[in-house]
């Protein structure tokens, strides 16, 4: 599973620091992309802004999601991946300093997988990233991409305007 993307969404470079630290003892290969703020990992998900040339890039098999970022919340762009059928099924895990109940709840009824509190420890915190690789990344399977035309023809799709 090695080559299946981490899309780390993080603005703060310790914590980005830190979490490939935590992923390299935790012996997880995969390769980890980082946006610094909420429009960076829009832009990286659909190929949008300064990376349209690039195209889309792969669906990244785990999304780590700060909530608290520049340009663009973690909440709008949890928002935004669940309304696009492409990635509607991609996972996102919430990664965020935060324990207030209304994000934790917004999170959630957004379609996030999971909410992690970030532990302030770093033996803790290397645990938690562990155990987020170890089951996102080996246990679970990853969600094939949506087909546009399966999409489509579901009752409840709505084309965007």
């Amino acid at each position: 599973m090695e080559n299946h993307i981490i899309l780390l969404v993080e603005d703060d470079p310790s914590d980005v620091d830190l979490t490939r630290r935590a992923l390299g003892k935790a012996q997880i290969p995969n390769p980890m992309v980082v946006a610094e703020n909420g429009q960076e990992a829009l832009d990286y998900i659909f190929g949008e802004g300064p990376r349209t040339e690039q195209g889309r890039a792969p669906i990244p098999a785990l999304t780590l999601l700060d909530i608290n970022l520049p340009r663009l919340s973690g909440l709008d762009v949890l928002r935004r991946i669940r309304t696009d059928p492409r990635t509607r099924r991609m996972p996102v895990v919430i990664l965020t300093s935060s324990r207030e109940q209304s994000d934790l709840g917004a999170g959630y009824d957004l379609g996030a997988n999971s909410y992690i509190c970030k532990p302030v420890d770093f033996v803790e915190f290397c645990e938690a990233v562990a155990q987020l690789g170890l089951y996102w990344l080996t246990l679970n399977e990853v969600p094939p991409e949506a087909d546009s035309r399966s999409a489509a023809s579901r009752p409840d799709a709505h084309p965007a305007n």
